[in-house]
């Protein structure tokens, strides 16, 4: 079953987050504070992570290129899930080491197609 890490600081959006991957047979963490991703990251090693870029603290840029750089998730898909629609994001997001980028609010079925690309069961 693979691992999906979710993290958001939207309590709401990462538990309907979890409640649709569950349905699709995925096994999802949620983290709400950017802070203690990367300590769940190691400790759950995750298939996908999926990852809001306004978040206190450590944004999901930073949390992006953090994670990208780490060996040990170097070649672990992410997910920019974020309401910022700019050009400049979407780029700075893939430089930092996403692999794709989802607008909120989003479709469940653009989440889902999203989340099979990259991982399936």
């Amino acid at each position: 079953m693979p691992k999906i890490l979710i993290v958001d600081d939207d309590v709401a959006l990462t538990e309907m987050m979890k409640a649709l991957v569950q349905m699709e047979g995925h096994e999802p963490t949620t983290v709400n504070d950017s802070l203690k991703a990367m300590e769940v990251a190691e400790s759950i090693k995750p298939d996908l992570i999926t990852l809001d870029l306004m978040m206190p603290e450590l944004n999901g840029f930073e949390l992006c290129e953090l994670l990208h750089n780490n060996p040990k998730f170097s070649g672990t898909p992410i997910i920019i899930i974020s309401a910022k629609d700019d050009p400049e994001s979407k780029q700075k997001a893939l430089a930092a080491g996403a692999l794709d980028y989802i607008t909120k609010p989003f479709s469940v079925d653009a989440f889902l197609e999203k989340i099979k690309s990259f991982v399936t069961i």
